[in-house]
């Protein structure tokens, strides 16, 4: 098949998406796939034969991206690109995009898990793996995805969502809880995220918040092991549990840079705790009414108790991503994720029509 591995985008999570859609588009080729990567903002500049052939391009038009260890200058990215259109879609993108038999969606963030993109497709007949677009928009959505837990019965812990400006600052630093988690409503990979132990520190993070808009969900923050669990096709995977370096948690950073952080799979936690979360995973999947894959997040607190902080459509498919680490655990090799996610994500597209 022709498939367009579409990354990059304009979200702090860019260079995430790069490395997973490299990785998602050599595997691809490696199971006899015309892939091609396109970087979604960017476009296809610097291709100067008829569109058409991309399909055939020498490696898949793939480079060696890289993440580093802070976010990426996204001001810088806007300023790289020579058409200087305020378009997400970069030159000839949606042009390639409607050649593909199908896109393959390795975008991060909210340029990408918010459910616009698939919306662009959707009314252009364009496949695409993964969720819809409601379903996307509605997980990407902290609030929202809150009280669709509340309302699967999914234990979260006690939060409130916030809208803000800096005059408010003051007053929440003394209404809101400590210690607590400050997450913006749409961010992702930890972007967008702080974990204030004392006042100065909410204070500090109200003030951060503001650069991604001041809509926020603060959250009671629970202490524990860190834990994920992912779903493919209707069935949950092994647990993962993350435990970063002394003094430090899963971060940016920690997420992606060898040594950042331990991950464990199969999770060092009983079957019990496992099918616990699994089937709270399953149960939030099938209410947002997300499709083909997932990953949702856990902190397992003292008592033994699970609780679902956050839910993604879209999982990382880096080197170091969870959802490797689980299909792995299974025997499913990465080359053979990617396949099994193009399989179901054509039956979608088979029964949605």
């Amino acid at each position: 098949m022709k498939i367009v591995v579409l990354a990059g985008g304009l979200s702090p999570e860019r260079q995430v998406s790069l490395v997973s859609g490299q990785n998602i588009c050599r595997a691809l080729c490696g199971l006899g796939h015309q892939a091609v990567l396109v970087d979604m903002f960017l476009g296809l500049e610097d291709w100067s034969g008829p569109l058409e052939d991309i399909f055939c391009a020498p490696g898949g038009l793939c480079r060696e991206h890289q993440i580093d260890t802070q976010e990426p200058d996204l001001e810088a990215v806007r300023r790289s690109r020579t058409d200087q259109s305020p378009n997400l879609f970069g030159p000839r993108v949606l042009d390639a995009c409607a050649l593909a038999d199908i896109v393959f969606l390795g975008l991060h963030g909210e340029c990408g898990e918010d459910g616009r993109v698939q919306a662009a497709f959707d009314l252009l007949g364009i496949p695409y793996t993964g969720s819809g677009c409601l379903a996307s928009g509605m997980a990407m959505n902290k609030a929202v995805a809150k009280r669709m837990m509340e309302s699967a019965g999914v234990p979260t812990p006690p939060w409130r969502e916030l809208v803000y400006g800096a005059a408010d600052i003051p007053r929440l630093t003394e209404e809101l809880p400590v210690p607590c988690a400050v997450k913006t409503i749409n961010g992702g990979s930890s972007l967008g995220m702080a974990l204030p132990d004392t006042r100065g520190e909410l204070a500090d993070a109200l003030k951060e918040m503001l650069r991604f808009g001041g809509h926020v969900v603060v959250e009671q923050k629970i202490q524990g092991r860190d834990l994920t669990v992912g779903i493919l096709g209707e069935a949950y995977l092994p647990a993962v549990e993350i435990t970063p370096q002394p003094g430090a948690y899963f971060d940016y950073a920690a997420k992606y840079q060898a040594g950042g952080s331990r991950e464990v799979c199969p999770a060092p936690i009983t079957e019990e705790q496992w099918r616990t979360m699994g089937d709270a995973t399953l149960r939030l999947h099938r209410a947002l009414g997300l499709e083909v894959y997932s990953r949702a997040d856990f902190v397992l607190d003292d008592t033994g108790r699970a609780w679902c902080l956050e839910i993604n459509t879209l999982p990382g498919m880096t080197p170091g991503s969870l959802l490797p680490k689980e299909a792995a655990a299974v025997g499913l090799r990465y080359q053979d994720l990617c396949g099994r996610i193009l399989e179901l994500s054509l039956a979608k597209t088979r029964k949605g029509r």
